[in-house]
């Protein structure tokens, strides 16, 4: 069986264990090397987050790399757009950011974006996977080494989001809280909202390696809600970990996630005529309710699989300029690669000032249907083809809801996860449908 190290966002586990054990770390960097060694000058950019893992794993990256005969550089802590922006716009070969996202600070993982700041082909990272496993039948010890710094690479980015942002001078009017999640904003977020000159109150922005994450960020927003409504902000942005995402809370403290952005954000480029075939891209997951505000208007939404490599992938496909996820990734075509929190928060600022209304206003512009998501953890992923009463129940639900709602079951790429969700118009139907199916998993595949 050939080794998989890829899931829908890179190389993800425990720190230390399998895939991220010291030798398979190395391997990815000699097999990353290997990858790239007949390009022009071979040269990888690595940026990290803020865990306490983070440094041993670049260093090893960096010694596979260096005995792969690749030159390496070392951003610092940076968010991982910073690291797609600097590959794209420097003489990089591969960028590669070490982070787990949103995931607790005992978990690592290593993402890698081409030379263009994309992230790699599912070809690609199956050829990286073959090379990797080639590697681990060899004898030999991982060896790890410093990376040489290249400390330009913050800075560069918070220039390029100053003026994608394009923020009003009317901005700094505005009062509003951003919580860094102890995470790879931590550093580069002050500079850029200094450069802005916006009122600002900073929390999570203290990281001491195991906190990030933790009870905080975008999977943790009620210390946001509670600091935007105690101190009277006009709103607050939650970023994760490694800042590729983020969510919004108004001014009561009630929540805007991805949908709220994307509907957000299509009027706002619509009206800058910046929405080009007034397309949209988001997953499955996105509510049904997007869809249809997005339809009342004219614009179109196109659903690809979870995952932000998959919107991008359709976005470059279609030349779509906009596109999610409903948990806070967003990419803006015209000035990113891959979702950056930051840049969304900008664009959300921009349209705030715009719109000259609260932001719960904007909130509520997007009518949520009824739908739930119960996470299941299964000891095997097997299809729904190999599960016939899991299958048979899904059919009969999806018959039952044609045209008024969704059931959509997926695997997640980085836990052993299967996640049902359900959609319809209503509540009872979508906690009852979603419950039976949950309940069907927990019978065939539960831990």
């Amino acid at each position: 069986m050939s080794l998989e190290l890829f899931g829908t966002d890179g190389i993800r586990g425990r720190s230390g264990e399998f895939p991220l054990d010291d030798k398979t770390v190395y391997a990815v960097g000699r097999a990353l090397a290997g990858q790239i060694a007949k390009s022009r000058n071979p040269n990888v950019l690595i940026g990290m987050d803020t865990r306490v893992s983070s440094m041993h794993i670049v260093r090893l990256l960096a010694g596979g790399l260096e005995d792969g005969g690749v030159a390496h550089a070392f951003a610092g802590v940076v968010p991982t757009p910073a690291v797609a922006h600097a590959t794209q716009q420097g003489d990089y070969s591969l960028g590669i950011e070490v982070s787990a996202s949103h995931n607790p600070f005992d978990d690592n993982g290593i993402k890698v974006f081409g030379p263009f700041g994309y992230k790699l082909p599912d070809e690609t990272e199956s050829e990286i996977e073959a090379r990797v496993e080639g590697l681990l039948a060899q004898p030999g010890q991982a060896r790890a080494t410093e990376p040489a710094d290249e400390p330009d690479v913050a800075l560069q980015y918070a220039r390029h989001l100053v003026r994608a942002g394009a923020v009003p001078q009317q901005a700094r009017h505005l009062r509003f809280v951003v919580d860094c999640a102890n995470g790879a904003a931590a550093e580069v977020a002050p500079i850029l909202f200094e450069a802005i000159g916006a009122d600002v109150k900073f929390i999570a922005c203290a990281p001491n390696g195991r906190n990030i994450n933790l009870d905080c960020g975008a999977l943790h927003m009620d210390r946001l809600a509670e600091e935007v409504v105690s101190s009277g902000a006009d709103f607050g942005a939650a970023l994760d970990g490694d800042a590729d995402r983020c969510l919004f809370v108004d001014e009561r403290g009630g929540e805007l996630n991805g949908d709220n952005v994307l509907l957000l954000m299509a009027q706002a480029l619509r009206r800058r005529d910046m929405l080009p075939d007034n397309l949209v891209v988001a997953t499955v997951m996105s509510n049904l309710g997007l869809e249809l505000a997005l339809q009342d208007q004219g614009i179109k939404l196109v659903r690809t699989p979870v995952g932000d490599k998959h919107v991008i992938d359709e976005m470059l496909s279609t030349g779509a300029a906009l596109g999610g996820e409903q948990s806070g990734h967003v990419i803006f075509g015209d000035y990113s690669t891959t979702g950056d929190g930051l840049l969304s928060l900008l664009m959300v600022l921009r349209t705030i000032v715009e719109e000259g209304v609260p932001c719960s206003e904007l909130r509520s512009r997007l009518k949520v249907s009824p739908q739930k998501l119960i996470n299941v953890r299964v000891r095997e992923k097997r299809p729904l083809e190999q599960l016939p009463e899991i299958r048979d129940a899904v059919a009969d639900r999806e018959l039952e809801l044609a045209g008024r709602g969704r059931v959509v079951i997926r695997y997640s790429g980085t836990e052993p996860v299967v996640r049902v969700m359900v959609e319809a118009e209503n509540q009872r139907d979508v906690v009852q449908h979603c419950t039976d199916i949950a309940r069907l998993f927990e019978k065939h595949l539960g831990q």
